[in-house]
């Protein structure tokens, strides 16, 4: 007799259902999250359990792995793509955890992707970069604007971040209370352009692009570190059917709900990977400052629309690019995407 387990999977609790192949409920129980607690209830059924599956939630590594390396077949729930039914009056962890061990047993269940596990430090710290290197744009937008309305001077970004040479003190000299002002900007920046630096310095000793991926680099707006953003957030491109599907993931289209010609409400904007959409977003700023064919295209739309839809459209134009870049191993070819 096969056993399916459900674990709905919170900060500090789980709750772990166990079912047998005709639904019958055989253990439910909440326990802490201990990796050797819940190995120890689910060992008893080892032998029957054909998969368990985990809710997607941010804290799933451990409990993943630690399954995995018991040889149970894990599977990774998408809660995002899981409906319960409206009309319940009662719905509880026990409820989702038997639920979500009933769809895998009727095989109905919606899959996240279990990224391989020798990868994700590397990919956690590529996040960690882009988090800092947010950071620090907020920092030159905040300097940007104290020295715009005190001075009537524009400061570039490339201004605000150099090492060697500093510009952002003598445009305020004229006030302590600014030169303070800036003076904690530009040493605040100076420490995160350092950090930044130090984290890309390491990626690139360890990783390098993998065949299927090396040709991103060809597309304008996309560097190494970038490139190496794309692949380890993308993995085997294969897992996305249709170039619609890796667009949606990357967050770049818009999400509607229509019902007989008419709109009937908005989706879940937020479905997809943040880091795709932060990363071709960046690629198309780039690409729009840098690259004159890439230029042309941004500013039809911009004459037509705003800057932030010729932004949008720019962005899902590079994310159709890099799928099939990636699918087909090709180089970028802008005669298909701009002619």
């Amino acid at each position: 007799m096969k056993l399916y387990a459900g674990i709905d999977l919170h900060s500090s609790s789980s709750y772990l259902a166990i079912i047998d192949d005709r639904g019958a409920r055989k253990y439910k129980k909440k326990l802490p999250n201990n990796l050797e607690g819940i190995l120890q209830q689910i060992k008893p059924y080892k032998k029957g359990i054909a998969g368990v599956v985990v809710e997607s939630t941010y804290n799933w590594y451990w409990l993943v792995d630690g399954l995995e390396a018991e040889g149970y077949a894990v599977h990774l729930a998408n809660p995002s793509a899981i409906q319960k039914y409206t009309g319940l009056k009662h719905a509880d962890d026990k409820h989702d955890a038997f639920w979500l061990a009933e769809m895998l047993r009727l095989g109905i269940l919606p899959e996240g992707y279990i990224y391989p596990k020798e990868e994700r430090p590397l990919r956690d710290l590529l996040r960690k970069r882009g988090h800092l290197v947010r950071l620090r744009t907020s920092l030159i937008i905040s300097l940007q604007n104290i020295i715009s309305r005190n001075c009537g001077i524009r400061l570039t970004g490339d201004e605000a971040k150099r090492l060697k040479e500093d510009r952002v003190t003598p445009l305020l000299s004229q006030n302590e209370d600014l030169r303070l002002a800036g003076t904690v900007s530009k040493e605040s920046i100076d420490f995160l352009t350092q950090q930044i630096k130090s984290i890309e310095k390491v990626i690139e000793s360890k990783i390098e692009l993998k065949e299927p991926y090396r040709h991103l680099l060809s597309i304008p707006g996309i560097g190494k570190v970038l490139a190496l953003t794309i692949m380890l957030e993308t993995g085997p491109i294969c897992r996305f059917e249709h170039v619609g599907n890796y667009v949606s993931y990357c967050r770049k289209v818009g999400s509607q709900w229509i019902s007989n010609g008419k709109a009937k409400g908005k989706g879940n904007k937020k479905n997809g990977n943040k880091y795709l959409a932060w990363a071709f977003s960046e690629a198309a700023e780039i690409a729009r400052r840098y690259n004159a064919q890439v230029r042309a295209y941004y500013n039809r739309k911009l004459q037509k629309s705003n800057l932030m839809v010729a932004h949008s459209a720019l962005a899902h134009k590079l994310v159709r690019a890099a799928y099939y870049i990636m699918r087909d191993e090709v180089p970028f070819m802008p005669e298909k995407l701009f002619s």
